[in-house]
């Protein structure tokens, strides 16, 4: 501990202001301030300030007052952390929240958004251009509703030009260690990410905790006859040629149903449902050699080779950390 005292002396102050509002996500908040908070312990200096656009006190999502150090207008801080929350893609975003967020990027030369924090900064004009993260969930409103915004959907955090987006609220604190990192080297991140109890690097995206596919359901009754039929059978033979016989159109055709109404190609539609099921054993308890051949993979190293280049994670370390966790 002397060689932390030490260092504690040597390392510059580093100013972190959190933006809170009412209906924000306690552990937005609260997974990276904890994060800074310990690297503290270990020698750092990050000063922890709170604020909210008014100065006033929030309501947070589990029903908890929180108290701020002052208004956002007041704050001059090196990293601004701006927090998730569900009313923020159920509800208008209100306009004092986004001034807030241009005033404070004005005056810091990092920002971050945790899990939905993302609608803030793009409601603000601050990702147009950029390259971001969000929610698995809710990826595809935030692709829709901002097309000038870049969408990595399976990225537990993003950076581009000195702001950083994250996935769901543990992936900020997957960020958070990021910083630390970035700031006081490896090291010291690795005794914050052990005292934690957590991945120094977790392994894989965000697909891997995100919910079975969901297909919007094709308006044209041959494609959903199609569809259907995968989904209900995946370990069938399913080749465009097969699916195309079945419904009496050309490979060719059917391809193009699959890309104007799912955006995608019959084989890549198959291989998506494949993995899908193949998760959902894995989640039950199944082996990877059945899940394999229940999916229709054929053989463990063909779902293996998926597994890998759709999730980042094995599906052998997929199930083991399942295992873990129950």
């Amino acid at each position: 501990m002397a060689h932390h005292r030490t260092a504690h002396h040597r390392t510059a102050l580093h100013r972190v202001a959190f933006l809170a509002f009412d209906g924000m996500k306690m552990l937005d908040l609260s997974g990276p301030a904890e994060v800074f908070a310990e690297a503290n312990i270990l020698g750092a200096r990050y000063s922890l300030r709170y604020a909210s656009p008014s100065g006033e006190p929030v309501r947070t999502s589990i029903g908890t007052r929180l108290s701020v150090d002052s208004a956002a207008a007041e704050v001059d801080a090196d990293t601004v952390v701006v927090s998730g929350g569900d009313p923020l893609v159920t509800e208008p975003i209100p306009s004092d929240l986004t001034e807030a967020v241009r005033q404070l990027r004005a005056r810091t030369r990092r920002l971050v958004s945790i899990c939905t924090g993302s609608f803030v900064l793009a409601a603000a004009g601050l990702l147009a251009g950029h390259r971001a993260t969000t929610h698995w969930r809710h990826a595809r409103l935030l692709a829709r509703a901002y097309p000038d915004i870049h969408v990595e959907p399976d990225a537990l955090f993003v950076e581009d030009r000195g702001v950083f987006t994250s996935a769901g609220a543990t992936a900020g604190i997957d960020l958070a260690l990021f910083l630390v990192e970035r700031d006081h080297g490896p090291d010291l991140a690795r005794h914050v990410a052990r005292n934690l109890v957590m991945f120094m690097q977790r392994p894989g995206g965000q697909s891997q905790f995100s919910a079975p596919l969901t297909v919007s359901v094709p308006r044209t009754p041959t494609l959903r006859a199609v569809t259907d039929l995968v989904s209900a059978q995946p370990a069938q033979e399913h080749s465009t040629d097969s699916l195309a016989a079945l419904a009496g159109v050309s490979p060719r055709h059917l391809t193009r149903l699959f890309n104007a109404e799912l955006g995608t190609t019959p084989a890549r539609f198959v291989e998506r449902v494949r993995l899908d099921h193949a998760k959902a054993l894995l989640d039950a308890g199944h082996s990877v050699a059945e899940s394999a051949r229940a999916a229709g993979f054929g053989s463990p190293e063909t779902l293996r080779r998926t597994f890998v280049a759709r999730l980042g994670v094995s599906p052998r370390h997929y199930r083991d950390r399942l295992e873990a966790t129950h």
